[in-house]
């Protein structure tokens, strides 16, 4: 158990990181932002598995794991991501969202 700091309220944090993570994901116009808005909802699911796997099961590491796979796919994402948009402005010269609804191939 984690000393002086219930389950209510990590998971209070996780959810308002996965609710911002969301929130920025469908206002932002900027492809880097909506980047980072996933990045939260990532973390998110990480903080959710091992604060659950630290309550209910304290001597297993399993969700310590499943946060490690998370936060490397969550790396493998962002580099992909990157380069995708990187390809992106050197074709469009902008990092909008609006202005990737116009690509004509």
């Amino acid at each position: 158990m984690i000393a002086g700091i219930s389950i209510y309220e990590i998971l209070t944090l996780s959810s308002i990181l996965f609710f911002i993570g969301i929130y920025g994901f469908f206002t932002r116009d900027n492809l880097i932002t909506v980047l980072m808005a996933v990045e939260l909802i990532l973390n998110a699911s990480a903080v959710n598995f091992v604060l659950i796997n630290t309550y209910l099961y304290p001597d297993l590491l399993q969700g310590a794991v499943f946060s490690i796979f998370i936060i490397a796919l969550a790396a493998a994402e962002t580099a992909l991501a990157i380069a995708i948009i990187i390809n992106l402005y050197r074709i469009i010269y902008s990092v909008e969202v609006k202005d990737t609804e116009i690509m004509k191939y």
